[in-house]
């Protein structure tokens, strides 16, 4: 974990703790130069761009839809040890601020409003260890929550608060359909600063940085140059109409600031994990039973073959879906029910959004031949 500090060195984003150290997470405050166009209907792509409306500089309405959903969360966690370690992320706490002593923990984060009915999901690291969690709604009204399930495999958590109205959500986007290069919005509360709305683009997809160290785990994340900060996490990342892409979950820093690279965990992935801890507690995962690595130039040399891109097959489970289905080591899954896989992180968040029992199209590149399975997932 102290390596990957140094270059991911927020790590996980939120859970900013605040307690006594609050005022280094205050941003220093300075005047700019306002840079003015002369026009309020200035587009970023023409009509037709990928068959999607044009997307203009103007978010105002995506912004207006996204933030009464958006909410802020405040933890209280206990100590733990003599080091006094509670709810907030051990590793970002030192970086910051250095060894801690006892006494209730505080901790802040963000979180989107799932259901009218007062669900909402968030990180799991933001409630990790929480003994009692303070939501703030947009019109800054505060409710206690209770904690409905976690799945750390994902960082996500699904909390509650019980209120008689219906509350604002957002609709879903489908995040499979996410380009690099469309514009997209971040918002949370970073830095202690609530309803904060940035802007930018979808930098890359698939991404796996190594973050979620559980068995099991998935990271398949949406990179993006939209600002991200401490306690912008289990913030919503938005597309132009104001839908819901992604849940923001870390930042890659040197600094332990925003410098340009921030990752949301795929809206695909967050409906099914949320739905299955609101139907069942804890999340329903089916597994493929086999190991995999990226398809690489230098793996494809190994190998023999000009694939570069894929998931490679290095191991198969006794019993398992996989090897049920005829997947043998060697073979490169190259799609999945008709999606070309890239990488091995595609390939985990597509599965991680199946459940025991759900069968999958899978086609392989077997020592150059195509070959089109059906397997079943398992537990």
């Amino acid at each position: 974990m102290k390596t990957w500090m140094s270059t991911l060195a927020a790590g996980i984003i939120g859970g900013a703790v605040v307690l006594a150290a609050t005022h280094f997470l205050t941003p220093q405050l300075s005047a700019v130069d306002t840079l003015k166009t002369g026009s309020k209907n200035l587009y970023a792509q023409e009509a037709g761009y990928f068959g999607k409306p044009k997307a203009p500089f103007d978010f105002t309405e995506a912004a207006a839809k996204t933030m009464s959903a958006v909410v802020h969360i405040r933890s209280k966690s206990s100590p733990v040890g003599a080091g006094g370690r509670g709810m907030a992320d051990d590793d970002f706490y030192e970086y910051f601020f250095g060894g801690r002593g006892g006494g209730v923990q505080e901790g802040i984060g963000s979180g989107v409003i799932i259901r009218k009915d007062g669900y909402i999901v968030t990180n799991n690291h933001v409630v990790k260890d929480a003994t009692s969690l303070e939501v703030t709604l947009y019109d800054k009204r505060k409710y206690k929550a209770t904690v409905v399930g976690t799945d750390p495999t994902t960082d996500l958590a699904v909390i509650k608060i019980e209120l008689k109205e219906d509350l604002p959500v957002l609709d879903l986007a489908d995040s499979d359909e996410a380009r690099v290069g469309e514009w997209v919005l971040a918002v949370g509360n970073p830095l202690n600063l609530s309803s904060t709305v940035t802007a930018g683009i979808v930098s890359a997809k698939g991404r796996n940085i190594h973050l979620i160290e559980k068995q099991g785990s998935i990271e398949s994340f949406i990179q993006t140059d939209a600002a991200v900060n401490p306690g912008n996490s289990g913030g919503a990342l938005v597309d132009v109409n104001g839908k819901l892409l992604g849940i923001n979950v870390a930042i890659a820093s040197q600094t332990g600031r925003y410098e340009g690279y921030s990752f949301a965990i795929p809206a695909n992935l967050v409906h099914k994990v949320v739905e299955d801890i609101i139907e069942y507690g804890a999340p329903q995962r089916g597994f493929l039973g086999v190991g995999i690595q990226d398809m690489d130039s230098d793996l494809a040399k190994e190998i023999g073959t000009d694939i570069t891109n894929g998931a490679y097959i290095d191991r198969v489970t006794a019993g398992g879906g996989g090897e049920s289905g005829g997947i043998k080591i060697g073979d490169i899954i190259t799609e999945v029910n008709g999606k070309s896989i890239e990488s091995s992180a595609e390939l985990q968040e597509i599965v991680g959004r199946g459940r025991p029992g759900d069968s999958y199209a899978i086609t392989v590149n077997r020592k150059g031949a195509k070959k089109e399975l059906t397997v079943k997932l398992k537990r």
